[in-house]
């Protein structure tokens, strides 16, 4: 393998992220997001997450930095990634269908103010539209990651940061720099 090829890669991962910074509307939707996060965890309010595959991890481990810490050692805010219960989770997808695995716990825990993070490069995911559908009949604040597209999540987001790539790694990678913008900017605001 030529190293040539790794640094086109590297090339193409700064390319999109330039991209993102010369976009000051998606800088403004970022800027808001962090807003609303800050409110729901100031009202009492709970933040979940939810992914497939890779974006399941990045699911889990941006509600770890709320839950956990971030920079600073503070108290744990009330975040979630949905996919971490592995019995629920199969029961439901074998019992009812993989597609409604996340709209059945948002139904069953959140309330209204919470917010719900879908992450989906496609913006197609099945089992995240669904759940943005139940969120809305639960007066949950949807915020959906997604590629350029913004697939069928688009109409559910409340809040839509859609990177300007139709590449799903590089479209991960930018989840995860703005996902970290969002934790390190909102517990700024909550614990200075």
């Amino acid at each position: 393998m030529s190293t040539q090829k790794i640094s086109d890669i590297i090339s193409e991962s700064i390319k999109v992220k330039q991209q993102l910074l010369g976009n000051s509307a998606l800088i403004d939707q970022i800027n808001t997001v962090v807003n609303v996060i800050t409110k729901a965890f100031q009202s009492g309010n709970s933040v979940y997450f939810a992914g497939n595959g890779g974006s399941a991890a990045d699911a889990q481990h941006l509600a770890a930095e709320f839950s956990g810490r971030f920079y600073k050692d503070r108290k744990a805010l009330p975040s979630e990634a949905l996919h971490c219960n592995t019995s629920y989770i199969t029961a439901v997808a074998n019992d009812y269908s993989y597609e409604v695995i996340y709209a059945r716990l948002i139904e069953g825990i959140a309330k209204p103010g919470d917010v719900l993070v879908g992450i989906s490069t496609s913006g197609n995911s099945g089992n995240i539209v669904k759940a943005f559908e139940m969120a809305k009949t639960k007066q949950v604040i949807t915020v959906g990651f997604t590629g350029e597209a913004g697939g069928k999540m688009q109409p559910l987001s409340d809040y839509l940061i859609n990177i300007p790539s139709k590449d799903t790694p590089r479209i991960q990678e930018s989840h995860i720099l703005v996902g970290h913008i969002i934790c390190e900017l909102v517990e700024l605001q909550i614990f200075g």
